[in-house]
């Protein structure tokens, strides 16, 4: 895990995208959505206290924030979670004593698969045992926090999973958008929703902002600062061109460089290779779903 130092109050936590082989790994969710692809938590410190969004792929990884954030002066930790997926929970463990923050949704989704995701059996092992539930949960679309001085604000998105919750901190400047928004390209999860999805996309475009960083993505466009609102018009121009593969066969033939190269010109998005595999299975999941 490599530490990024990203402004004097946002610290990412960054592992994966490195040659296969160069890290240990027990299953598959780990490996294919989390490390292969990169995974970046991140954490906000203002004085004493701390925001951290999402706890890691494992404990450890959640411990070894937890123990930079104390190194740096936090004595109260809160942690949020940006949704339910495995790779954003596997830490909380680690949290424990500090206030989980989740939606109402997210704690609902995690709590209906409790058991199989404690016996190792929803997307295979490792387990995640015993998945710490999050200590208080929020309703509606919005919600907001403190962290010091810092106002922290947690808005709702049906984007990629139905609970999505991205958030915003207007003194900075910068949104954390968990898995709304990727690079090189999505991951579908929800392919039926997909449309949904196009229009929170352009919703959370018309938020105020000025730099994103997203959970996967590339750790040089994320240690030099983060992206631009490109990356939300390239989420969405990829999953209305992914619409349109059900009725043009042309389409499902291009490769993904070839099918996201208006997006790659313009500099929006970056290739990074192992979305190939993530494209193919977008196709046709999206062509079983419809």
């Amino acid at each position: 895990m490599r530490i990024l130092t990203l402004n004097e109050h946002l610290i990412g936590f960054y592992d994966g995208r490195t040659p296969r082989g160069g890290h240990q790994v027990e299953s598959s969710w780990v490996e294919d959505g989390a490390l292969s692809l990169g995974i970046c938590s991140y954490a906000l410190i203002d004085g004493a206290d701390a925001l951290v969004v999402d706890t890691g792929v494992s404990v450890d990884h959640g411990r070894a924030m937890r123990e930079t954030l104390g190194s740096r002066g936090a004595a109260r930790i809160t942690a949020v979670l940006s949704h339910w997926h495995l790779d954003h929970v596997a830490g909380n463990a680690a949290f424990r004593g500090c206030e989980i923050v989740a939606s109402a949704r997210t704690a609902e989704m995690l709590a209906a698969r409790s058991e199989a995701i404690e016996a190792g059996t929803l997307e295979g092992p490792p387990a995640i045992r015993p998945l710490v539930m999050p200590t208080q949960t929020f309703d509606g679309d919005h919600s907001t926090l403190r962290v010091g001085d810092l106002e922290v604000e947690l808005l709702r998105f049906d984007i990629h999973s139905d609970d999505a919750t991205v958030i915003r901190v207007p003194s900075l400047g910068i949104l954390l958008a968990g898995d709304t928004v990727e690079d090189t390209i999505t991951y579908l999860t929800e392919p039926v929703r997909v449309p949904a999805h196009v229009a929170e996309l352009d919703r959370m475009h018309g938020l105020e902002f000025e730099r994103i960083f997203p959970s996967h993505g590339s750790i040089e466009t994320i240690r030099s600062g983060g992206y631009g609102a490109g990356l939300i018009t390239a989420t969405r121009n990829y999953l209305t061109r992914l619409l349109e593969t059900t009725t043009d066969p042309r389409l499902r033939r291009l490769t993904l460089r070839e099918f996201v190269k208006p997006e790659l010109d313009r500099g929006w998005i970056g290739y990074f290779e192992p979305y190939e595999r993530v494209h193919q299975e977008n196709l046709a999941m999206l062509a079983a779903a419809l």
